[in-house]
């Protein structure tokens, strides 16, 4: 008599399986086919200088020179390449971008239909939404796989170069949590534990031609537009970084990202009001896998190329710390995090971050993970005063409605997200 329960529910799930495997299959076919064809017989066309109000009474003059209160003096630079590298607190970067763009009314180079420039094929300018050759942008800043030359003929050619990095080790294991139900190599790996058993021989499940694959190896490297596939010792990967070097001014990185702003505010001459930030798109900590000193070292060997190119610019970072002064950084960030936490005060209801679910006003949803609800958000307070209101909801939104709310058309996106919604996914 209980046999017949058990048969009905497999067929259940035998049956979602494969609905939901065909409208997988369906979506992955429309995303790609809603790239944009690639015109390789573009006009060249010289990039104007730049595109930006200038304010009248600054003067351009060397970002070391300060008056005696220790403000810079010079013109904030507002044409900027920032190569948004996956689970490296981007998102949270962008909203600081977004911001910033809208205060001094700069034009963005978005993408069309996606929220990304159609990741993971290489980057060409033909994918910029309204894009004609000659024309003006001074941000660049979706997701993309980074293409210099290409990305060199939208922006002026003193746009300042910007990225960020994390440790390679936390990287895959936040990507694995994130990427992993759209990786299929991942499927077949057995038990709870599924990035301890990855780990434990990666060559079990890794094709370098399967689909998605590139989110399981050297993902930092890949983004940059390289073969994440390379041995570690090949010549290539030294490099490329040498290449990236010479080509962004400033690589940040996530484990010290209030010093990185620091940095970029010294090196952009903005104001310390242009940083302030709230952490979107975390994990709740109960998500997080702890990595053991085993695991962590097993992850570093596998993504040895993004070790190489971390352990390269984390002696670069220093490096400019050094010159900027550790006393005079350590005051900074200070009066950064006193600036946030007054933000955070006047703004965020119960002053943290609240699971999904807790989450009240759909417009302050963040995009959650495949089968996950493991990203947080904030709600916003109730009676927030009026020079307070506008800033407070910019910064508490994500980054899809924010983007929705800048002009930027998501209809792919969406589109997918109504289909994983009717799924439960």
């Amino acid at each position: 008599m209980m046999v017949g329960k058990p048969v009905r529910q497999w067929r259940s799930i035998c049956k979602g399986l494969i609905l939901g495997a065909l409208l997988t299959t369906c979506m992955i076919l429309l995303y790609c086919l809603s790239a944009p064809e690639v015109q390789f017989g573009l006009q060249e066309v010289p990039v104007p200088y730049s595109c930006a109000h200038r304010p009248s009474a600054a003067h351009s003059i060397p970002n070391s020179s300060h008056h005696p209160s220790g403000q810079p003096i010079c013109t904030p630079k507002v044409d900027i390449v920032f190569m948004k590298t996956h689970k490296t607190a981007s998102s949270t970067f962008l909203n600081i971008l977004f911001r910033f763009g809208e205060k001094h009314h700069l034009k963005f180079a978005f993408p069309n239909s996606r929220n990304d420039f159609f990741y993971p094929s290489s980057f060409h300018r033909s994918q910029v939404k309204d894009y004609r050759p000659g024309m003006c942008f001074n941000i660049i800043c979706n997701h993309m796989r980074f293409n210099a030359a290409e990305v060199a003929r939208v922006l002026p050619a003193d746009a300042s170069y910007i990225t960020i990095l994390r440790d390679p080790a936390d990287l895959a294991e936040s990507s694995f949590h994130y990427f992993g139900r759209v990786v299929p190599l991942t499927w077949k790996i057995s038990g709870e534990d599924k990035l301890r058993e990855f780990l434990s021989d990666p060559n079990l499940y890794y094709d370098p031609e399967g689909f998605n694959s590139f989110y399981l190896k050297n993902l930092l490297f890949f983004d940059f537009g390289q073969d994440n596939n390379l041995n570690p010792d090949d010549p290539r990967v030294d490099q490329a970084i040498q290449e990236i070097s010479k080509r962004f001014q400033l690589v940040m990185l996530v484990e010290y990202f209030e010093e990185s702003l620091i940095l970029l505010k010294d090196a952009l001459c903005w104001e310390m009001e242009d940083l302030l930030f709230f952490k979107l798109n975390a994990r709740k900590d109960s998500t997080i896998s702890k990595l053991t000193p085993e695991l962590r070292s097993k992850a570093l060997q596998w993504n040895a190329i993004d070790w190489k190119l971390y352990q390269y610019f984390n002696d670069t970072f220093w490096r400019k710390v050094d010159a900027y002064g550790r006393q005079r950084m350590i005051r900074d960030v200070a009066e950064l995090r006193r600036r946030n936490a007054e933000m955070a005060a006047v703004c965020i209801e119960g002053g943290q971050a609240v699971d999904a679910g807790s989450i009240l006003e759909t417009s302050m949803q963040p995009w959650q993970p495949i089968g996950e609800r493991s990203i947080m958000g904030y709600n916003l307070k109730k009676n927030i005063d009026k020079a307070h209101r506008r800033l407070c909801r910019k910064m508490l939104t994500p980054e899809l409605q924010y983007l929705s709310d800048m002009g930027v058309n998501l209809w792919i996106t969406r589109l997918w997200g109504h289909i994983r919604d009717i799924l439960h996914w």
